[in-house]
């Protein structure tokens, strides 16, 4: 099998991670570059002493150089309490860097791999979201830094996929979940498990009746892995007869729960769970329902997520009890 030489940005993070240790199983030569912002040695520490990966400290916000058969970039903050922490920043790791990978790429004729979110769609007014919705996003509120950053990352690789040739292929992240997550990253199921085991209140806002639909993490990277690997008059051809000129796809799990049935859910499969639910009031710009229309992923990679909701939390509690 031909070894490939693979750049993670935003690799110690919590789907890098994932990734990189996928493709390291497969045989692959990867390095991952991290600014540690979000990400965490902690989480790559079992892939420092393999010979096939390496680690680069540095921001993607600045030029760099490898020679690289493919780049994953997955920079970016992407939890509200960490992008919102810093968003100008935020949002130049959403452009300067995207703009930094697609020029390597240019350079040395890399194939690239982008992670967009759902958050490029907003609160939708069109449920559930396909990806040729356009979105109803706040260009000023306080999640815009994410989202419209995320936006203009996508206008980037499609211009230049368009003005350069550059093979890019993107996809849409809906809420991903699963062991190595970060523990104050803000993010509901982790915010939940950890209450729900220290014994502490569960916080939902609103009355707990929006909608979210999550998908465990081994599913995602299979999407991820899947996409990358197709040939390139594959992915020219499927979206040619559909008449969109940019390979992108929505990659999530389509079950829909409320919050309020995710709060339940856990403190059901915590033994001796004394946790109760409170109610705050909903933040600024908070969609109220999120689900992936993931037909497009479907009909290309023969893929659908195989991890059913309760299976994927019990890992993701195992992987917080052994933490605390």
């Amino acid at each position: 099998m031909l070894v490939k030489k693979i750049l993670i940005t935003g690799g110690a993070g919590f789907i890098g991670s994932h990734l990189a240790r996928r493709l390291i199983a497969r045989g692959d030569e990867v390095t991952v570059l991290d600014n540690l912002f979000t990400g965490t040695r902690s989480n790559i520490y079992d892939l420092q002493d393999n010979h096939r990966f390496s680690f680069v400290l540095h921001d993607v916000t600045q030029p760099f150089w490898g020679q690289f058969d493919e780049i994953y970039n997955l920079a970016c903050p992407a939890s509200p309490i960490h992008y919102q922490r810093n968003p100008v920043e935020t949002l130049k790791t959403s452009f300067l860097g995207t703009m930094n990978v697609l020029e390597l790429a240019l350079k040395t004729k890399a194939r690239v791999f982008h992670t967009s979110t759902s958050e490029i769609y907003g609160d939708p007014e069109i449920h559930p979201q396909p990806e040729s919705y356009w979105g109803h996003v706040n260009p000023i509120g306080i999640r815009s830094c994410y989202d419209e950053g995320k936006r203009a990352s996508e206008t980037l690789c499609a211009d230049y996929a368009r003005e350069y040739g550059i093979d890019v292929r993107m996809i849409r992240i809906f809420n991903t979940y699963g062991p190595y997550m970060h523990q104050q990253d803000g993010r509901v199921i982790s915010n939940f498990i950890l209450q729900a085991l220290r014994g502490r209140d569960i916080t939902l806002y609103g009355e707990g009746d929006q909608t979210r639909s999550f998908q465990y993490v081994d599913d995602l990277v299979d999407a991820m892995v899947m996409f990358m690997g197709l040939p390139s008059e594959t992915v020219q051809a499927f979206f040619e007869k559909r008449g969109m000129r940019i390979p992108v796809i929505n990659v999530g799990n389509p079950d829909e729960y409320t919050i309020l049935q995710l709060a339940e859910e856990i403190m059901k499969l915590i033994p001796g769970c004394v946790s109760r639910c409170v109610y705050l009031p909903l933040p600024k710009d908070d969609p109220r329902r999120r689900k992936p229309d993931i037909r497009l992923a479907a009909e290309l990679l023969q893929w659908h997520p195989r991890v059913p909701l309760q299976e994927g939390l019990s890992k993701t509690i195992a992987y917080f009890s052994q933490r605390m």
